[in-house]
């Protein structure tokens, strides 16, 4: 089955991320297709590489960022969603004339286009969050 997953909610602040983070982990390792990842609304703050959560805790945004890497996974930031929340990449720090950017490796910014392509190409869209 091919999933695509939305992550509407932030690592720290609920229990979404972690249990969208636990469901794509057991959904390849059952030999299940993961199309895309789509974080949306406070979701985006999973993709922000400067985060520094203690070293006692989970960090979440290099478990994402380590499994897009092992598994070719798609991991996509809302562009208007990361823009309010301060989270750019090199074209869009260009493009607002910003000092820095700050997305984590293996992700990327795009719009919800994506999103609809996901609801379209996969067999479900599964939704964590609000």
């Amino acid at each position: 089955m091919k999933f695509g997953i939305v992550v509407n909610e932030g690592p720290y602040t609920h229990q979404s991320s972690d249990s969208a983070l636990q469901f794509v982990k057991a959904a390849l390792q059952k030999g299940h297709e993961i199309f895309r990842v789509f974080f949306y609304h406070d979701g985006v703050n999973n993709g922000t590489s400067l985060g520094v959560p203690p070293q006692d805790d989970r960090n979440l945004t290099l478990e994402w960022s380590g499994l897009a890497e092992k598994h070719g996974l798609d991991l996509v930031v809302c562009v208007a969603a990361a823009q309010r929340r301060g989270i750019l990449d090199e074209d869009e720090m260009g493009r607002h004339g910003k000092s820095a950017n700050n997305l984590a490796p293996g992700f990327r910014i795009s719009g919800l286009g994506q999103l609809i392509e996901s609801g379209i190409q996969s067999d479900r869209l599964v939704t964590f969050g609000d």
